[in-house]
């Protein structure tokens, strides 16, 4: 009597913890992978085509502004430490709200300031006094239009407030032939991705969750008991026991026997 009372504390013990099988895991995955490649496919094709025919197709232009410490060419070390100091003032200047307030108001255009100043991004490549102006806009003629207005509108406002020669104009924007954001073939690998991940975990979750009696090492892990003999499937030929018995359900099944 002792030793059954102590296997089945093992047994209760035993389904209190939860034990993942790297093995089993792989095998349901192998057996679903029809429903992990249909579901790449069909949230990959969803993506794909909401990126193609419902995000609005973004174009950049880009102009560079060439920075000076003083009116007069760089002599010295401390002279470029200086321009590539006040090329960062300058990065902040070209976004404040006199330049583009400027620049709105001479294209007449249908934004706000912050609204324009969402579609702006400066760049300052290293080690250098070239400050890049990039516009992006739906419109391809009117993001090189608006990057050419605010390079030349910093331009003149820089000059006005450092009481400097203005910063010259490097290159002039162009219009721009191929379309910036959004990337379709991006949008349509990332929802294969999230439809591999999410069935995959689904599947994962039936089978941490499933505790129904699969195998003769089942028997023995949830049970404590030896199997003496398994007997096949008569109608499928299959010599693979199938005990179709949640765990709690063979449990008290089992003791039952005992009891008798």
């Amino acid at each position: 009597m002792e030793n059954q009372n102590q296997t089945m504390r093992n047994a209760r013990k035993r389904d209190d913890e939860v034990e993942i099988d790297l093995l089993e895991l792989l095998m349901a995955l192998k057996r679903r992978i029809w429903a992990i490649l249909l579901a790449a496919v069909l949230f990959g094709g969803v993506a794909g085509l909401y990126s193609k025919y419902v995000i609005t197709p973004q174009y950049s232009s880009t102009a560079m502004l060439y920075i000076l410490s003083k009116e007069t060419t760089l002599t010295s070390l401390a002279d470029l430490q200086i321009g590539s100091q006040l090329t960062q003032d300058y990065k902040i200047i070209v976004t404040s709200r006199p330049v583009l307030e400027g620049v709105i108001e001479q294209m007449s255009l249908p934004l706000t300031y912050e609204e324009m100043a969402g579609k702006i991004s400066i760049n300052n490549p290293t080690d250098t006094r070239i400050l890049s102006i990039t516009v992006q806009d739906p419109d391809p003629v009117m993001a090189r239009d608006m990057v050419d207005t605010v390079a030349m509108a910093a331009s003149d406002y820089i000059g006005d407030i450092m009481e400097m020669v203005p910063p010259k104009i490097l290159e002039h924007g162009v219009i721009p032939q191929y379309k910036t954001s959004p990337s379709n073939a991006r949008n349509a690998m990332m929802g294969a991705m999230l439809g591999i991940v999410l069935v995959c975990g689904i599947v994962v979750f039936e089978v941490l969750m499933n505790d129904s009696i699969q195998s003769v090492e089942d028997v023995e892990k949830y049970l404590g008991l030896t199997v003496l003999a398994e007997v096949p499937d008569r109608e499928s030929g299959d010599r693979t026991p199938h005990y179709g018995y949640g765990t709690e359900r063979v449990k008290r099944w089992f003791k039952k026997g005992r009891e008798a």
